[in-house]
């Protein structure tokens, strides 16, 4: 892996990097700055509807929380319903629940049962990918509804940690705007 960042210009300007966040050595990536960016979020959000077009997509899926505001925005262009994946005890009806690993242990999300029909083509959506727990979790819950997760996007990837080819192995595609080595 090379050591410098790699896509979009812009998107790349827009993301802002925080050092020693959550803990020393840690390089943060925080995509606040650029969902306030109104040139870089609509941009964001066009490069991740753009591999979708003249598709029908049921349903775009976002894993809690920063997924919600990206899965939304892709859910809309997309003209598609959105589910939510949430952390465990967040949603108020029926629903079918996994453990995921984090890189400090262990958590579960849920989603609703009814979310998803059997067969729908659903678009998983969050900000970013690292060790890749998070949204593996979030695809075997989909798929665990008989979903058919035709993608897997994210804003940011650390391919150093490995999780987006943990999803691939899943036979899930994956799709990201930015890459940054490291951790």
């Amino acid at each position: 892996m090379s050591d410098t960042a790699t896509g979009h210009p812009e998107l790349l300007a827009a993301i802002r990097t925080i050092p020693d966040y959550p803990k020393p050595g840690i390089l943060f990536r925080d995509i606040t700055t650029l969902l306030s960016n109104a040139r870089a979020f609509r941009k964001a959000i066009d490069e991740l509807v753009q591999p979708f077009a003249g598709e029908k997509i049921e349903q775009v899926a976002g894993i809690e929380a920063r997924g919600f505001i990206l899965g939304g925005a892709v859910a809309h262009q997309l003209s598609s319903g959105f589910v939510p994946i949430r952390k465990k005890g967040k949603l108020p009806h029926a629903t079918a629940s996994i453990a995921y690993s984090l890189e400090y242990g262990i958590d579960e999300m849920e989603i609703h049962k009814d979310a998803v029909k059997a067969g729908e083509k659903v678009v998983l959506v969050d900000d970013l990918i690292a060790t890749g727990g998070t949204a593996e979790g979030a695809i075997k819950l989909l798929q665990g509804l008989g979903a058919n997760v035709v993608s897997a996007c994210f804003i940011v990837d650390l391919p150093d940690l490995g999780g987006a080819d943990k999803i691939r192995d899943l036979g899930v595609p994956v799709q990201v705007l930015v890459s940054y080595p490291g951790h």
